[in-house]
């Protein structure tokens, strides 16, 4: 109460002089009528003709305890905070409302109460600045004819009224806890299992690009043997070929004769080899186009 009476003075000393302190205004009436204003200094004054009040123009605060309300879901809960706030216009702080200090009390604990009455626990808890903003908002329009600003709010306890209320919402607050470890334990569950199928589908995926890759390397090697080995006979072919025209030119154009020639010449060629090779079996064909075309004794 102390801070809601200390935010006016009245001076009623019979002197001719008056001090408005830093931070303060004064007004001075004439015969309790014709306000005028007066700025920190010193200041004249007629006693029993003037009156001087002394306003506090800094920014102040009231305490507001104890105050018991109930959240959106019953709960009741008891609520401790601090109300700042500052006057803006002397004038209309002394005459738009008696005891201005008292009066913002006032407000500022029903402005609580429906506030907080609009909320749910889980909410106030989670966020009291949302309330803290809600409050300053409302509480500031309501004192705004007074020429008093509302600079801000501040809950600085929330709590529930009574000890079996709060055992039941630290229960309450235990079996969400588990709820959402397990939760996070299924999904982590899942995660698991997920990457565990990923894993498997990735290594799958990897055994088949191996197999397409080697059966693809195996493919290209076989063609390219191939190639070589159609080349080799090609290159073979035109080798005999080559020889067979050589031949045929000393033999007087005859090709036919040129052919079986070349082959009885391959048989020598393999006869020979047999007779180098561990295996002597020595065996003797007929006579062929040789003796008769080359005139080999």
């Amino acid at each position: 109460m102390s801070a809601r009476r200390a935010a006016t003075r009245s001076i009623q000393k019979r002197t001719l002089i008056t001090i408005v302190e830093q931070g303060f205004q004064g007004m001075r009436l004439s015969l309790g009528k014709d306000p005028v204003k007066l700025e920190p200094g010193i200041h004249l004054q007629i006693p029993v003709y003037h009156t001087v009040r002394k306003i506090d123009m800094r920014e102040r605060s009231l305490p507001i305890k104890d105050l018991i309300a109930f959240t959106s879901d019953n709960v009741p809960v008891t609520i401790e905070g601090s109300l700042f706030y500052q006057v803006r216009s002397a004038h209309d702080a002394l005459f738009n409302v008696s005891n201005y200090a008292e009066n913002i009390y006032r407000i500022g604990a029903s402005a609580m109460r429906s506030t907080v009455g609009r909320f749910d626990y889980d909410s106030i808890i989670a966020d009291r600045n949302a309330i803290n903003v809600e409050l300053k908002s409302n509480i500031g329009n309501a004192t705004k004819e007074w020429g008093i600003d509302c600079t801000r709010f501040e809950i600085q306890n929330f709590s529930p009224s009574n000890r079996d209320i709060q055992r039941q919402l630290e229960q309450q607050m235990e079996a969400e806890r588990n709820r959402r470890k397990q939760v996070l334990d299924t999904e982590a569950a899942v995660n698991v299992a997920e990457g565990m199928k990923r894993k498997t589908i990735l290594e799958s995926e990897g055994m088949l690009q191996a197999q397409k890759n080697q059966a693809d390397g195996n493919f290209v090697q076989a063609v390219k043997m191939a190639e070589a080995r159609r080349r080799g006979m090609e290159l073979e072919a035109e080798g005999l070929a080559l020889q067979i025209r050589n031949l045929a030119e000393s033999l007087g154009g005859d090709e036919k004769l040129a052919v079986q020639t070349l082959l009885e010449m391959k048989k020598i060629e393999q006869m020979r080899a047999i007779a180098e090779g561990t295996n002597n079996t020595i065996y003797f064909g007929k006579d062929g186009v040789i003796g008769e075309g080359v005139g080999i004794d």
